[in-house]
């Protein structure tokens, strides 16, 4: 199972004084060194974090595949088009939230993402769509002719942490929060025969399926027993880890449990 490291945080660092440093550039050599199969970033619409700068360096500079995330809209879908990432990640994007709230609606927005991946394809760009563990959803991935599926993580990740954390303040909070432990746990297992159930008719669809979001290194370990899956894509919790252990260790701890 590979391992594409997000380094979309570092920028959020830099962007929290609105200065030069820490420049998420810097982190390539380390990522790679360690290991680590992919540089994973997401060119928001409003900027938060990656800029149009970044962009362009760590795609032109880095020596390991770049992963763009990036929301269906022309203009961002232009400048993809012209820097010619490895990958792009086709994801869902709204101005308030805090993340990424869920996976892209394929059909509500069928139309446009064809395009977008039409105009990736002329560019050569491997083209990843970004989209809740969903059967229907996977089959109009591969109708539109996605190489690849990522899987939206988020909801297994936050159940998880209602179980075993008590974590219940995030974008994914359940509403009936007055559940027993055994109710937890079937919703645990229910979310990942989902994602198990996802990844398989991926598969059989021709498909190659990744996953993301939410994961961190007390709950990959579901995740990493799922075989379909060829690629996780992790950025929040490394990058928090790294703030005490350095980045290297932080990178070496989750590729220990992925590879195991």
């Amino acid at each position: 199972m590979l391992l594409g490291v997000n380094i979309d945080h570092i920028a959020t660092l830099r962007e929290a004084r609105k200065i030069n440093d820490p420049n998420p550039l810097d982190a390539i050599s380390i990522v790679k060194l360690c290991g680590a199969d992919q540089i994973t970033i997401h060119l928001r619409e409003d900027r938060r974090h990656i800029n149009d700068s970044d962009t362009t360096n760590i795609i032109k500079y880095s020596s390991l595949p770049v992963n763009l995330e990036c929301a269906i809209d022309r203009d961002i879908i232009d400048i993809v088009y012209r820097e010619k990432p490895f990958r792009a990640t086709l994801v869902p994007e709204k101005r308030e939230e805090v993340t990424t709230e869920g996976g892209l609606d394929l059909i509500k927005y069928k139309k446009e993402i064809a395009t977008a991946i039409a105009r990736l394809k002329e560019s050569d760009i491997e083209v990843s769509l970004f989209i809740d563990p969903d059967l229907e959803m996977i089959k109009v991935a591969s109708e539109l002719g996605a190489d690849i599926v990522e899987l939206h993580t988020g909801s297994y990740a936050n159940i998880y942490a209602m179980l075993y954390s008590n974590l219940i303040n995030s974008p994914y909070s359940i509403k009936e929060l007055e559940l027993s432990r055994g109710e937890l746990e079937k919703l645990l297992k229910d979310s990942i025969n989902r994602i198990k159930i996802s990844s398989k008719l991926g598969v059989d669809l021709g498909l190659r399926v990744a996953a993301g979001h939410g994961l961190n290194y007390q709950n990959v370990k579901e995740i990493v027993e799922i075989d379909e899956i060829f690629e996780l894509n992790i950025g929040q919790s490394i990058i928090a880890r790294s703030v005490f252990s350095g980045l290297e260790r932080a990178i070496l701890d989750m590729l220990e449990l992925i590879k195991k």
